[in-house]
């Protein structure tokens, strides 16, 4: 038996479909991105640019230190000081450059100066920061630093390597600041590995003492523990995937065993 239509249903009307109208003169021509043809979509090219020697060393390097091992000697550069505390600590540096050669250079007239007109001199002996890496080495081990420097990205590593354990070893406090260039501005030098104070002035002593405590607190107090931490590890995204599909296939057969 046939279905009954309901009283009062409206019949389904049937859309009518509009044609779109195109003008013949206009020919649809896709453009073509092959070699002379037409100017592709622009990009983001960063890829493909040809970087400068020394970018492409730098980030060779950088890659290679997060995929390598790295000992816990070298791996305690990675760990600087705080944004703050470094700010403080430069500020106080700063106060205890050592002289210039335009500075030197009016001393000495001066000093000269005095001599020719029968005065003596006045030669105090000035309170400067200290650098040099094997002066402030001969420092640490007479017990004369107060306070040690370091850079974090000396080059070669090997030269302040061991510099950590010596002042933990002779209690002096010392701390790795961000940038050997930062250094060197303190000294006038285009770089420097590491920077000491020997002694301040009074009225810098709290100061002084305030920037130590905090300095200990991170590095001398946290030598064991930067010790035993290695770094490095870190494989790509790629490696990464590749070995999550290799420990699935291997759990998949695991599973396959089992029932």
């Amino acid at each position: 038996m046939a279905p009954v239509a309901k009283k009062g249903a409206k019949a389904a009307v049937g859309k009518k479909k509009t044609e779109k109208t195109t003008n013949p003169l206009f020919e649809k021509r896709p453009k073509q991105f092959g070699i002379g043809g037409a100017l592709p979509p622009k990009k983001d090219l960063t890829r493909f640019i040809k970087w400068p020697k020394v970018v492409q060393l730098q980030r060779k390097r950088r890659i290679l230190k997060q995929r390598l091992k790295v000992p816990p000697a070298i791996n305690q550069f990675t760990k600087a000081l705080d944004k703050n505390l470094a700010s403080n600590l430069f500020k106080l540096l700063l106060k205890y450059r050592p002289e210039d050669k335009a500075a030197k250079k009016e001393r000495l007239l001066k000093a000269a100066q005095a001599e020719a007109e029968g005065k003596k001199p006045e030669s105090k002996k000035p309170v400067v920061v200290k650098y040099g890496l094997n002066h402030i080495t001969y420092l640490i081990e007479q017990g004369k630093a107060q306070m040690v420097v370091i850079a974090h990205d000396v080059d070669p590593i090997e030269l302040v390597v061991w510099l950590p354990a010596l002042c933990r070893k002779m209690e002096v406090p010392y701390c790795i600041v961000k940038g050997k260039a930062r250094l060197g501005t303190v000294v006038h030098k285009k770089t420097a590995a590491v920077l000491c104070l020997t002694s301040v002035k009074n009225e810098d002593k709290m100061e002084f003492s305030r920037i130590v405590e905090a300095v200990k607190a991170n590095f001398n107090d946290k030598y064991e523990e930067h010790r035993k931490k290695w770094g490095g590890g870190i494989m790509g995204s790629k490696s990464q995937a590749k070995m999550k599909a290799r420990e699935r296939v291997l759990a998949k057969e695991a599973a396959q065993r089992l029932n």
